[in-house]
């Protein structure tokens, strides 16, 4: 049970942690120093920035869409870059470094584009899938990033923090892509977010592709928070290898991003548009995805309203999935999400015009 500190109503759909309600959120300045606050806390405990560094005296990073300005002796947001005597030193995320685990994961995995995608139903066969239904007995090579470059107090995989702190494991680009056998016909770059190392995840690709005999899809779930030359050039890559680019979009508009996730999600938004083209040029393989997960009390009906919406206006064909909450990292008093919210967000998606909508992990749902 949480209160609000603005307008005091208790209930618990209201974050303790962040202690505001969604209407104060989106109606008051006043939320913006509470919310500063939150997220300040949270950063504190891992070591890391506790808003995005714009020192106008510091050092731009650029790697991602946060475009840190580091001072002297600090760290960028991700917590990899530091400005040491006036010089970035890259801690990771190079194409000689890269902070991330990996594993072999068989298909059908539980990837969020599995309904959609070769590995989980052979669209695209015999040019980007290896049978004509779904792929068992072949692996996605899973790369989980150690780092992000958001702040969501409701992180399902804040764990990568861990990763962070010791900055372990480091494994270059061309060892990565040298794990992918004659089984593997799919890297999926995940995380914490894909964006802060992404020259990292876009060499791999290139050496993989270059090294591989036989179908090799790439793909990225993300925040979509990226440096938007780098994006573009990791899309190209996977448009031309029947992969895709998965975009969480957590929430609608600049005030709720900020309370849920610390920065704003407006190069998120324009990022997206900007993929869409890739999406109408291979109808047959579904290029861009997106999904959101429906968080009690904050991201429900009206939210997806305004996020389907734009969706729609987009590309109606664009896959959207809406994925069930499970209560951890600071927001971990929250409920379960309905499943009566959930088919009515369902509905809504749907009303809007968009022609593939699911709900995932509906195991969740009470």
């Amino acid at each position: 049970m949480g209160e609000c500190k603005i307008c005091k109503r208790e209930s618990s759909f209201i974050s303790s942690y962040l202690g505001l309600c969604l209407n104060c959120i989106l109606s008051y300045k006043e939320a913006k120093k509470i919310v500063l606050e939150a997220h300040a806390k949270s950063r504190r405990e891992f070591g890391l920035p506790e808003t995005v560094p714009k020192s106008s005296k510091g050092l731009r990073c650029g790697t991602c869409g946060n475009s840190c300005r580091i001072p002297e002796n600090e760290k960028g947001y991700c917590g990899l870059v530091e400005n040491r005597n006036n010089r970035l030193m890259r801690n990771a995320g190079t194409p000689d470094k890269g902070l991330c685990e990996w594993y072999f994961d068989p298909h059908v995995t539980n990837c969020v584009a599995s309904w959609v995608c070769p590995a989980g139903t052979g669209c695209g066969y015999p040019r980007f899938a290896v049978t004509k239904g779904p792929e068992f007995n072949y692996y996605n090579l899973s790369v989980f990033y150690g780092t992000c470059n958001f702040n969501c107090l409701f992180c399902q995989n804040w764990h990568f923090r861990n990763n962070l702190k010791t900055l372990t494991p480091i494994i270059s680009a061309k060892e990565l892509a040298n794990k992918v056998n004659e089984k593997v016909t799919c890297i999926c770059y995940f995380g914490g977010d894909p964006n802060p190392q992404l020259p990292h995840a876009i060499e791999t690709s290139r050496i993989a592709i270059e090294n591989s005999k036989g179908i090799l899809r790439i793909c990225m779930e993300t925040n979509g928070n990226a440096n938007k030359q780098m994006l573009k050039k990791f899309a190209e890559i996977a448009f031309e290898s029947g992969g895709s680019i998965k975009f969480d979009l957590k929430c609608f508009g600049k005030a709720l991003s900020f309370a849920l996730s610390g920065v704003s999600n407006k190069t998120t938004y324009k990022n997206f548009k900007i993929l869409v083209k890739y999406h109408k040029k291979r109808p047959e393989v579904p290029f861009l995805h997106a999904s959101t997960l429906l968080i009690p009390g904050y991201v429900e009906e009206e939210q997806i309203k305004k996020i389907s919406e734009f969706i729609a206006k987009l590309d109606r064909t664009i896959p959207y999935s809406l994925l069930a909450f499970w209560p951890t990292f600071f927001m971990n008093d929250l409920p379960l999400i309905s499943k009566e919210v959930a088919e009515k967000c369902l509905k809504i998606a749907k009303e809007n015009g968009l022609e593939r909508v699911r709900i995932g992990n509906v195991h969740l749902l009470r």
